[in-house]
């Protein structure tokens, strides 16, 4: 999450710079994001940092899961990319890892596409049934938005997804652009 964070305060500084002498709302407007996303990964790096105290204060902040995809697609959207949301069926609890890893596989799919795609959209999509949960991120940037080379972000994906026994299956879509999609058995992967 604290590389999301940054990544996003990086692509909406340098927004922000673009339109500084032309337009000084949107310029305001992207300083506002970079600081309530600079909040937002603060709050995650400290409670990384209570991770690694030994005195046991720490205070442990609640981990993210799909109930928070809204607030994650707001925050590209204010990084400047138009992202919709779609949930394909009605929403219901997940084990905790899976939850976890499913929003952490949107997440890097779209500081991916917000990185290295040059897309104009994206699309989150989220299907429940009663034997898995899927995620999808498509979009209509440059075929390969995988992660720079000598990055982690498809690598960590496929470990995300293979300790719960799911799916992944990612690479570019026929109508343009590239699409990330994920699996996750709610029966451990039996």
């Amino acid at each position: 999450m604290i590389a999301h964070n940054v990544s996003v305060m990086v692509v909406l500084a340098s927004a922000g710079n673009d339109v500084f002498d032309r337009d000084a709302g949107r310029a305001r407007e992207a300083l506002r994001s970079i600081e309530s996303t600079g909040r937002a990964a603060l709050v995650e790096l400290r409670r990384l940092l209570g991770v690694v105290r030994s005195d046991g204060s720490a205070e442990y902040a609640p981990q993210p899961g799909l109930e928070r995809l809204p607030e994650l697609v707001e925050q590209v959207r204010a990084a400047g990319l138009p992202t919709f949301l779609e949930i394909a069926s009605f929403p219901r609890p997940l084990p905790a890892g899976i939850d976890l890893s499913a929003y952490r596989i949107v997440q890097e799919a779209l500081t991916n596409t917000l990185k290295h795609a040059e897309a104009s959209q994206a699309t989150v999509r989220v299907h429940y049934d009663d034997e898995s949960v899927a995620v999808e991120v498509d979009d209509d940037g440059r075929e390969s938005n995988g992660s720079e080379p000598g990055g982690h972000g498809l690598i960590g994906m496929r470990e995300r997804v293979a300790l719960a026994g799911g799916e992944l299956v990612t690479g570019p879509r026929a109508a343009g652009g590239f699409s990330v999609s994920a699996r996750f058995p709610l029966d451990g992967g039996s």
